[in-house]
């Protein structure tokens, strides 16, 4: 399938971007003992691990309902998003423990050189490319894998800002003394990172689990009601029942129709719900069931 294959080939090309990028910044962080970089190293490894989840994932995902998963594999994308957000979290913590460590006890001389902004900016380009490739065939293909790792490599362009600015400090406080107190800005900036990376990934953790816990998207189920109530043929419809497994949308929804009508204008009219649910939301899966009026309430009744 070509979905399948785009969003493969999209997140093959994330992991050879992160696994060059982290190499890259071990290497230029132990040269110049730069912890802002090192910091940024540890951000692409975690990178680099959430794309390999990410790839898992959407290969995964792509397998056809079977007798086990009759909603299909797609919540594998979801659980590796989860995954990703505990990833970003433990590394938030040895982050933020070097860097007050050296801010109150261990002054480590930052060596800052041509490379170390050369690194940065490369990161950035190549951190700018992958989050634009991977959020347009997301939100293309409805992947919260692919967002999620998206969502990775846009936190990374925002903290390599925040590097070179750290960098940037204390290289000033190398020519000017008088405000040596910036030889501190890469320990800072570090910090920095480990906010941004937070933030991010609590923003991604809650997500997740929303989707999780089948928790409907917000106001989707009023839009799709007032679309089916607009179809011609329907006594009411007050059931509706609304669920995510990856990126496919589940819609189970029940209406009242006349029960002396032929079974095939009863189906024609559950054909036209089916479309107006998908005018709502183009790529659910929609079930319809058709019952005559009351016939709900009977049964429930009966059962008490």
């Amino acid at each position: 399938m070509p979905e399948v294959e785009e969003k493969r080939a999209v997140a093959r090309s994330s992991v050879a971007a992160s696994v060059a990028l982290t190499a890259l910044k071990i290497v230029v962080g132990l040269l110049t003992g730069s912890l802002g970089i090192l910091a940024e190293a540890a951000h692409s490894a975690l990178d680099l691990v959430a794309a390999l989840v990410t790839l898992f994932a959407v290969r995964m995902s792509s397998k056809p309902a079977d007798r086990e998963h009759t909603y299909g594999h797609g919540k594998i994308e979801n659980l590796s998003a989860l995954f990703e957000t505990a990833l970003l979290l433990l590394t938030c913590g040895w982050i933020i423990r070097a860097a007050v460590l050296r801010l109150l006890h261990h002054a480590v001389d930052v060596e800052v050189t041509v490379w170390s902004f050369a690194v940065m900016t490369t990161s950035i380009v190549v951190d700018w490319s992958r989050a634009r490739a991977l959020r347009r065939t997301a939100l293309r293909y409805n992947s919260q894998a692919l967002e999620a790792d998206a969502l990775h490599f846009q936190t990374d362009v925002w903290s390599s800002l925040v590097v070179i600015a750290g960098l940037g400090g204390v290289l000033v406080a190398a020519r000017y003394p008088f405000v040596a107190w910036l030889r501190y800005a890469d320990a800072v900036a570090a910090l920095a990172v480990a906010i941004i990376v937070i933030w991010v990934s609590v923003r991604l953790g809650l997500r997740t689990i929303y989707f999780l816990v089948d928790t409907a998207p917000s106001g989707l189920e009023e839009k799709i009601l007032g679309e089916v109530r607009t179809v011609p043929g329907i006594a009411a419809c007050d059931h509706l029942r609304l669920r995510y497994s990856g990126p496919t949308l589940f819609v189970d929804v029940r209406i009242e129709v006349d029960g002396n009508q032929s079974l095939r204008d009863a189906h024609r009219i559950t054909e036209e719900v089916e479309s107006a649910v998908q005018r709502i939301a183009p790529a659910a899966d929609v079930t319809v069931h058709a019952e005559p009026p009351g016939a709900h309430a009977g049964q429930h009744a009966a059962r008490h």
